[in-house]
């Protein structure tokens, strides 16, 4: 498979016409290999207009989606970026590309090192952190943060991710109930206040460590 032209092609035929015209992101998803995010098993699938399954119910998000989040972010250089649930690390390695100082929490090892591998092969050196730790929890030790990307759908924003946003910070992620029907918001700290505003029609996986804990039913 010529990956390049791949790669070409998922930038022209699909990102282009949904909207995406950041030249940043449009330049960085057009460099960086995406195959080399993915294990080798599902390599091929690395341009389709979907999500590409990952070990542990998770998924890489699809390229359109993932795209127009990054547009949405609005990545300055210099910025601090926390990634949430960052699997494999693409998603952190459009940021990097974009010039934003990255941190990436992720807590599949074996989803960790698919990404130390690709983020070594494509990225400066310190470009992109990666962080253990629980992620609804997020990573305070870095905050506060200009851009936080959660990397999935989940239900709702939590409070202690959303404290981590510096003023003026921009958090971009899907917000759904699982049935994979989300819509992608943008929630911005201005004044001390964060305030959630939708972005777009975006069907993703949700991330299971965001998901409430199954209760009984009487």
């Amino acid at each position: 498979m010529d990956y390049a032209d791949a790669r070409k092609r998922m930038v022209d035929g699909q990102l282009r016409p949904n909207r995406v015209t950041d030249p940043r992101v449009l330049d960085a998803m057009r460099d960086l290999p995406r195959e080399d995010f993915l294990p080798a098993a599902v390599q091929a699938r690395a341009y389709a207009d979907e999500d590409v399954p990952l070990p542990g119910g998770r998924t890489m998000v699809a390229p359109m989606a993932i795209a127009r989040l990054a547009q949405f972010a609005a990545v300055r250089p210099g910025d601090r970026a926390l990634v949430v649930c960052a699997g494999t690390g693409y998603g952190a390695a459009v940021l990097g590309r974009c010039g934003a100082r990255v941190t990436a929490i992720e807590p599949n090892a074996g989803l960790v090192a698919i990404a130390g591998r690709a983020l070594a092969a494509n990225l400066p050196a310190g470009a992109v952190r990666i962080e253990p730790g629980r992620p609804t929890e997020g990573f305070a030790g870095g905050a506060p943060y200009d851009v936080i990307l959660i990397e999935g759908e989940i239900p709702e924003i939590p409070a202690a991710i959303a404290e981590q946003l510096a003023e003026g910070g921009r958090l971009v992620t899907v917000l759904g109930d699982g049935r994979h029907c989300g819509v992608a918001v943008l929630a911005r700290r201005i004044g001390g206040a964060v305030s959630v505003a939708p972005a777009f029609d975006c069907a993703t996986a949700a991330l299971p460590e965001f998901q409430p804990a199954p209760g009984f039913v009487f």
